[in-house]
């Protein structure tokens, strides 16, 4: 039982059943039993709360199983809670089906956002305090920026790098995204980002609300839904199934090992300065077609099979729509005023990564079939 002595921070972390979501909830629970910790998800198809069975007994963890959407309910949920600070990451992300199905994408990432919005303004404005110790912290992705040129296709040294970076590391271009860049956004699922760091940034100047905006490139680890290229890919190899590589696979883009992001999202929520913007990227630039041959590679020496057999299963298929060409995150603002960076080598999270889904078979197939739905929603109303 909670008690006003006790409890410093009352957290909402919406979509904490998803990929990014549940490596936050994670982290905060465990790093800051002081704080309760709402991890409010809808559990569409990405959300699967298997993703936090190690944490599903703390006393300050609570899942809400909500959409963002509905608003009454979001509003009476932060007056209840008296919620302090909102962390949101609940978004539709696959730009296939936002190619397929714009409309939900708009509602959830644009309204959604909204709605969040809406209500903790109405709530923190009615407080004695207002917004005195209250924040809205957003996260977006770098796509909003649209793409980069390829202006080096065999890559070259980077301007800049980390600890973290491998010497093999390149860059394919001279330019990068940068928090003052201008939104160029390509796709439906893109645009609709964009519209919600818009609709961020405009309640902080409109009304004064206590928000960041984060900007992050892709990430990769443990529990991402197996329609991402990563997961995806691995499970193919696993099963020999054909790896589909659009185009030449000649697309670039920066890669940031999960609890690296959930790292910079602890270290902004608590000391990154009101109304900022900060890119979150790992200086680590790859082709499509050169990271597939990597998985390739380590999947087949952790099972035991020939070097690299498994090449053959790469298949070339028609382009994706608006497929940008690159992507490159510029993080040295976020590494220099809050002192974050990534912590590991691309090549030694791959081996991490891979090395966790072959371990987990079980989650794996449960996730593909959709068998962890069915699960945790009889485990969930029968409380």
């Amino acid at each position: 039982m909670e008690t006003e002595e006790k409890v410093q921070k009352r957290i909402i972390i919406t979509g904490g059943a998803g990929f990014i979501g549940s490596h936050v909830v994670r982290l905060f629970v465990n790093k800051y039993p002081e704080y309760e910790i709402y991890n409010m998800d809808k559990l569409t198809y990405a959300g699967n709360l298997a993703n936090l069975k190690d944490i599903e007994e703390r006393p300050n963890y609570h899942f809400v199983k909500a959409d963002i959407c509905d608003f009454d309910f979001v509003l009476k949920f932060i007056q209840e809670k008296n919620i302090d600070g909102i962390i949101h990451l609940a978004a539709e992300s696959h730009v296939d089906r936002s190619i397929k199905d714009p409309f939900t994408f708009a509602q959830t990432n644009v309204m959604g956002t909204l709605s969040l919005l809406q209500a903790a303004k109405l709530y923190w404005e009615s407080l004695p305090e207002k917004y005195d110790g209250k924040r809205f912290y957003h996260i977006s992705t770098d796509e909003v920026y649209g793409a980069l040129e390829m202006s080096h296709p065999q890559g070259i040294k980077p301007p800049f790098s980390t600890q973290a970076s491998s010497d093999q590391h390149l860059a394919y271009g001279d330019t990068f995204f940068t928090e003052d860049l201008k939104y160029q956004p390509h796709s439906p699922y893109s645009a609709s980002k964009a519209s919600s760091d818009h609709f961020v940034r405009a309640f902080h100047d409109t009304y004064g609300m206590p928000t960041i905006v984060t900007n992050c490139s892709n990430n990769y680890g443990p529990y991402q839904f197996p329609e991402k290229l990563i997961p995806l890919f691995i499970n193919n190899i696993r099963n020999r199934k054909p790896l589909p590589v659009y185009g030449k696979g000649e697309n670039v883009r920066d890669w940031l090992y999960v609890e690296d992001h959930a790292r910079a999202i602890d270290i902004i929520f608590h000391k990154g300065k009101i109304a900022e913007t900060y890119n979150i990227g790992g200086f680590n630039e790859w082709k499509n077609i050169d990271i597939i041959k990597c998985v390739i590679h380590t999947v087949d020496k952790m099972l035991g099979r020939n070097e690299d057999e498994d090449m053959n299963l790469i298949t070339y298929v028609t382009d994706r729509l608006g497929h940008d060409a690159r992507y490159a995150i510029d993080s040295r603002k976020l590494q220099s005023e809050l002192g974050w960076e990534p912590s590991l080598q691309f090549e030694e999270g791959i081996e991490k990564t891979v090395r966790w889904y072959l371990d987990n078979e079980e989650w794996l197939e449960n996730v593909t079939s959709g068998d962890y739905q069915s699960y945790y929603e009889r485990m969930y109303s029968q409380r």
